[in-house]
């Protein structure tokens, strides 16, 4: 018999969050977050994201055991400013027991219909700045400080309750050679000259904070013709520019400007945490800061995490000048492995970029949809 119950006290929340470090204890793939931040995403008096959204949370339970969880999302531009009618889902795990999926989904399923919405999708964050997607090939890989890792049953779980799958990402490992490339460089001081642009030297976390609005403005540009795209509100960017700054050091920053001052590309790398957040296991507290420390100050690994390119600029080699400093950073840093960011499967302008750098998919991800009845 297995039962649903609404996560509302803090304890319940705890053990929402504390779910998958049981179901994942041993697995040598997946990277824990940290507990501290997964709670104040899901607290609704301290993500400003809830100004748009509302969510429940449900545990599910089988002889007094916890044995699945899941967060059903309304975001309300989305649906009233976009005019899509959908229900999302996501932080959702749960034991290899299909019961226990169907069950948590049929929560999903329930409040879609209450609220006349026409599907459901997910696993999908409350915005396209969190994780989306359940793993579909990759299963032998480490997931990323913004990326889910899941076991192969749950994809199939998915097929057998009949779910289609929506949106796919891809994500590579590339090769990064001791020199900068040739071409890159060459290439990248033809696109200077031809548009009169210049790179941006930061010199410490200070020196970006005027260009952070610019940054997402940038992002919201990129990526608004893409099918899972919500635009970013102005107070989601003040949280999230003051969650993630710790983590971003000022060299790993690439920006370029025009000839007026104005930032037209970007793009934010970051040393790999996922060995360090391991060893964290979800708390910076007795060692978990040293270890995060530790990965930015050396490490041989990084992840490409977002890039931005005013569409005035796409498809007029401005990736190149990027590149050069990315390379030139990670030559500097002895950075010789480096992960990209998920990609949608349909963004080919972002996945041609890679192409210099000997390219392998090692992931790809998918979020899962099934059309609501009424």
């Amino acid at each position: 018999m297995i039962t649903i119950q609404e996560a509302t006290t803090n304890k319940q929340l705890m053990q929402f969050v504390k779910f998958p470090f049981k179901l994942y204890k041993g697995c040598p793939y997946w990277v824990p977050p940290l507990t501290k931040d997964e709670l104040e995403t899901l607290d609704k008096t301290k993500n400003p994201v809830f100004k748009n959204a509302e969510a429940h949370y449900f545990l599910a339970y089988k002889k007094g055991n916890i044995v699945g969880r899941i967060a059903v999302i309304l975001n309300h531009i989305e649906i009233n400013e976009i005019g899509k009618k959908k229900v999302r889902f996501g932080w959702l795990d749960m034991i290899d027991d299909i019961d226990v999926t169907k069950a948590l989904l049929k929560k999903a399923y329930e409040i879609g219909a209450k609220h006349n919405l026409e599907y459901i999708e997910g696993p999908v964050g409350f915005s396209n700045m969190e994780k989306a997607g359940i793993l579909t090939s990759g299963f032998e890989e480490s997931n990323t400080m913004i990326t889910w890792y899941q076991y192969p049953y749950y994809a199939a779980h998915f097929e057998q309750l009949g779910y289609t799958k929506q949106a796919t990402w891809v994500e590579f490992k590339l090769t990064i050679p001791p020199v900068l490339i040739e071409r890159v460089e060459r290439f990248s001081s033809i696109i200077r000259k031809r548009y009169d642009l210049s790179v941006i030297d930061f010199k410490s976390k200070k020196d970006i904070i005027p260009y952070v609005d610019q940054m997402f403005e940038l992002l919201n540009k990129t990526y608004n013709n893409l099918q899972t795209f919500v635009p970013i509100q102005q107070y989601q960017i003040d949280y999230y520019k003051e969650k993630y700054f710790s983590f971003i050091q000022a060299d790993y920053i690439a920006c370029v400007q025009d000839k007026e001052g104005k930032l037209i590309a970007f793009s934010i790398v970051m040393p790999s945490f996922s060995n360090a957040l391991k060893k964290a296991n979800g708390s910076l507290l007795p060692f978990g800061w040293y270890h995060l420390l530790q990965a930015q100050r050396k490490n041989n690994r990084a992840s490409l995490y977002l890039i931005g390119i005013d569409p005035e600029y796409q498809g007029k080699g401005v990736t190149a000048i990027i590149f050069e400093q990315v390379q030139l950073l990670f030559n500097a840093k002895g950075i010789d492995k480096v992960e990209t960011n998920p990609e949608l499967i349909e963004n080919t302008a972002i996945l041609q970029m890679w192409k210099d750098y000997k390219p392998v998919q090692h992931k790809e991800r998918s979020t899962f949809k099934k059309m609501l009845k009424h």
